[in-house]
């Protein structure tokens, strides 16, 4: 395709092939990722040894478990805004530095107290590192594949997760707990080694925020690789800032608010259901009457799920409008999780609980596509953040109310259906979302360098 002139930067990356460079970025992102997903599962791999060494009941571990849910809410709060200040590249490097060395400090805790701070500095490198990450991938995709490509790299979540189970398996019994944080901490610092050398900054970013044309050049040719011969200027046309709004403003601003609320209340409701079940179905299963390895077993079949249903939804919110995917993903949800309250054969109430795991994942993985795609470059990644920030409460609401569920002596049938609740509220808040969408009114800017 003969490009000449003025170009539009979108149109660049859609119209050329994705890159081995590009192929490079999505790597980085994804084990960015990755290793998030392992050292905030970490805590839960090490309890059983923390219990036994220091001789502390699980009550006392609850503060420890839950002070990386809220540094992770903290970081992603925190980080979005300064990212959209700063660059995506520097405040992503920064966090995987941050959250790798606060694991290596977390190696030396000799209680509680120490152990409780410690995580829950870890934790804010770990949220800002996920929010950017989506944020700087987003930026770099061809629009055909954002979805699918934003999906993946979301996998690498709960693919760390299971990593870091396998490892533990191994190192506790041979190096004790303290190695499994080691781990933690020394692969975040290589990675940001090889983030230093490799990890561009979003030409997106650059052309919003007025720098040098030489620099957006070099960069973009290097992401391409191509010297992008005979295109003049690159141009960028994004919804209109509000004047005098910071980035915070602007998510804030009367055309996004609506949005943003929908975005996080839907977010809040999936990580809700999410750790109600992850936290509480081995006990409910075992109420119900499974032994104990056939409870573990259906709760593994949840997450399980999720793998698949976030790829094939990636794929199919590339392919069709993706607020509607989204929707029908979290309609599915509840509708499977009111009938596996109301299943008694084994083989049908595993195939549900995968189903609904499958549906449930897709749906919350999803969302940080819909904020990248909500939001405009110059407050994308305080967006994203805010969503990711914002939601982790549902996560911690959700294991805090388990107990209290629990003594309501619901049932099987009556807790399943409870949860089906948060999913048609999640379906609601989308669909306020697409209304929302389809008329902002925002206005558009043509931004260029050249």
């Amino acid at each position: 395709m003969d490009l000449k002139g003025s170009v539009d930067l979108q149109h660049l990356i859609d119209s050329r092939r994705f890159s081995p460079y590009q192929w490079l970025l999505l790597t980085l992102c994804f084990l960015i990722v990755v290793l998030d997903g392992f050292d905030t599962a970490a805590i839960g791999y090490i309890a059983p040894s923390l219990i036994t060494d220091w001789g502390v009941t699980r009550q006392a571990l609850a503060p420890v478990i839950s002070a990386a849910l809220f540094g992770l809410a903290a970081g992603a709060i925190f980080a979005g805004p300064l990212a959209d200040r700063f660059g995506r590249r520097m405040v992503l490097i920064v966090s995987v530095l941050f959250f790798g060395g606060w694991n290596l400090v977390t190696a030396t805790a000799d209680s509680i107290q120490l152990l409780t701070a410690y995580r829950f500095a870890t934790g804010l490198g770990l949220g800002a590192a996920m929010s950017n990450g989506l944020t700087l991938i987003a930026e770099f995709a061809p629009s055909k594949r954002r979805a699918l490509l934003m999906s993946i790299v979301f996998c690498g979540f709960p693919a760390g997760a299971a990593l870091g189970g396998l490892f533990a398996s191994w190192l506790i019994p041979a190096y004790g707990w303290r190695s499994v944080l080691l781990v933690g901490g020394w692969a975040p610092l290589v990675l940001a080694g090889l983030l230093l050398l490799w990890l561009p900054e979003s030409v997106r970013y650059m052309l919003m925020s007025g720098k040098p044309m030489e620099k957006v050049f070099r960069t973009m040719a290097r992401v391409m690789q191509d010297p992008l011969h005979g295109i003049q200027r690159l141009t960028c046309v994004e919804d209109k800032p509000v004047s005098g709004h910071s980035a915070i403003g602007q998510i804030l601003s009367r055309d996004y608010l609506l949005g943003s609320l929908m975005l996080w209340l839907t977010y809040f409701m999936g990580l809700l259901i999410f750790y109600l079940l992850t936290g509480w179905m081995p006990l409910l299963m075992k109420d119900a009457g499974f032994t104990t390895s056939k409870a573990v077993l259906l709760t593994a079949l949840f997450p399980l799920g999720g793998a698949i249903g976030t790829v094939i939804a990636g794929w199919l919110m590339d392919k069709l409008n993706p607020r509607r995917v989204v929707m029908t993903t979290f309609l599915l949800t509840g509708v499977l999780l009111f009938s596996v309250g109301r299943a008694h054969d084994l083989e049908l109430l595993s195939l549900l609980i995968f189903l609904a795991g499958g549906t449930m994942n897709a749906g919350q993985t999803s969302m940080g596509f819909l904020a990248a795609d909500f939001y405009p470059t110059h407050c994308r990644a305080t967006g994203m953040s805010w969503m990711l920030g914002f939601g982790r409460f549902g996560g911690i609401f959700g294991a805090l109310i388990g107990a209290e569920l629990m003594s309501w002596q619901l049932g099987f049938s009556g807790f399943f259906g409870l949860l089906a609740i948060p999913a048609m509220i999640a379906v609601l808040a989308l669909a306020v979302l697409q209304a929302n969408y389809a008329r902002r009114g925002a206005g558009k800017i043509m931004m260029s360098e050249g």
